[in-house]
C-alpha cells in the first residue's frame, strides 16, 4: 500500500524504509544516520587537514617555547656582551711609569676606558697593572672611528679601525637576525603555524655564527693593535664580556638547531628509534 523509499548516502550504503508510520521512523533513522555520516565525514576531513596542515599540538607548542627560552638566553648574553666594554684588558708593568700609580685600559666594541690604579692596591705577585675592577680614576670615551674616522692612540699604539668597525657591524647584524628570529617564533606561536620555525632556525643559527665571527675579528684587531708599536710592553687578556659573547654564540646555534628539528615533518628520534606496536 505504501511505497518503499530508498535513500543512498555518500558512502554507497542504502537505507530503505516502508510506510509512513514504522517506516517513517526507520526513514527518519536513515536520514539521521545519513546526516551523521555526512557530519562525521566532514569532521574526519577537517581533522585530517589539521593534522597534516599547519596546526600544532600542545606538546609541540611546549617544545617550541622551551627552544625559544634557550634562544632568549643567547640573546640576553649577546646584548650583555655587546653593550659592555670589558672585551679585553691591557696593562703595562705596574712599575713602568712610577712606583705609586699605574695605568690600565679595557676596551669593547664601542668605547674604551683607561683607569689609574694605586700600586699598593694591586696584588704583590702580579707583575702588570690591574685588574680593572680595582678602585681608581676612570675615563671612558667612545671610539672616534665611528664618527670622524680617526684612530685612537693608547699606550703609544694605534687601533685598526677597519677591524674594529667590522667586528661591530657583525655584532649589529647578528642582533638584527635575532630580532627577526624572535618575530618568526612569535608568529608561529600566535598563529599556530609550524612553517615559521624554519626561517627562525636560520636566523638564530646565522646570528650565532656572526657573533662568533665578531669575536674572532675583534681578537685580530687586538693583535694588530699590540703589534703596531713595541715601545711599551703590554699584558693583555680577554675579559668577561668575551665569555658572554662566546657562550651566546653557542647557545644561539643550539637554539636554531632545536627549531630546525621541531620544523621537520617527521621526528628524527621516531625515524631512528621506531616504536613497536603493542598489538603486534
Amino acid at each position: 500500500m505504501w511505497s518503499t523509499f530508498v535513500v543512498t548516502d555518500e558512502e554507497g550504503r542504502t537505507v530503505a524504509g516502508p510506510g509512513p508510520m514504522g517506516g517513517a521512523a526507520q526513514g527518519g533513522g536513515g536520514l539521521t544516520g545519513l546526516m551523521s555520516g555526512r557530519s562525521t565525514f566532514g569532521g574526519n576531513k577537517r581533522r585530517r587537514t589539521t593534522s597534516a596542515g599547519h596546526a600544532m599540538s600542545e606538546a609541540q607548542e611546549g617544545k617550541i617555547k622551551l627552544a625559544f627560552f634557550v634562544a632568549i638566553v643567547g640573546v640576553v648574553l649577546t646584548v650583555l656582551g655587546v653593550g659592555t666594554e670589558f672585551w679585553v684588558e691591557m696593562a703595562p708593568p705596574k712599575h713602568f711609569y712610577n712606583n705609586q700609580t699605574c695605568l690600565t685600559a679595557h676596551l669593547g666594541l664601542w668605547k674604551g676606558c683607561t683607569k689609574t690604579l694605586w700600586v699598593s692596591d694591586i696584588d704583590p705577585e702580579r707583575e702588570s697593572c690591574g685588574p680593572a675592577e680595582l678602585p681608581g680614576d676612570s675615563n671612558c670615551t667612545y671610539f672616534k672611528f665611528f664618527t670622524t674616522g680617526e684612530n685612537i692612540v693608547l699606550f703609544q699604539k694605534t687601533t685598526q679601525k677597519n677591524l674594529n668597525v667590522a667586528a661591530a657591524m657583525l655584532a649589529l647584524f647578528s642582533l638584527f637576525l635575532m630580532v627577526m628570529g624572535a618575530v618568526c617564533i612569535t608568529m608561529s606561536l600566535s598563529k599556530e603555524i609550524l612553517f615559521f620555525l624554519k626561517p627562525a632556525s636560520v636566523c638564530f643559527i646565522l646570528s650565532g655564527v656572526l657573533v662568533l665571527l665578531s669575536l674572532l675579528v675583534f681578537h685580530q684587531s687586538v693583535l694588530a693593535f699590540l703589534s703596531s708599536d713595541h715601545s711599551v710592553p703590554l699584558h693583555h687578556e680577554l675579559s668577561w664580556s668575551v665569555s658572554c659573547v662566546g657562550c651566546a654564540g653557542a647557545v644561539l646555534i643550539v637554539g636554531g638547531v632545536l627549531f630546525l628539528l621541531l620544523a621537520l615533518p617527521v621526528s628524527p628520534w621516531r625515524r631512528c628509534l621506531p616504536q613497536k606496536d603493542g598489538a603486534s
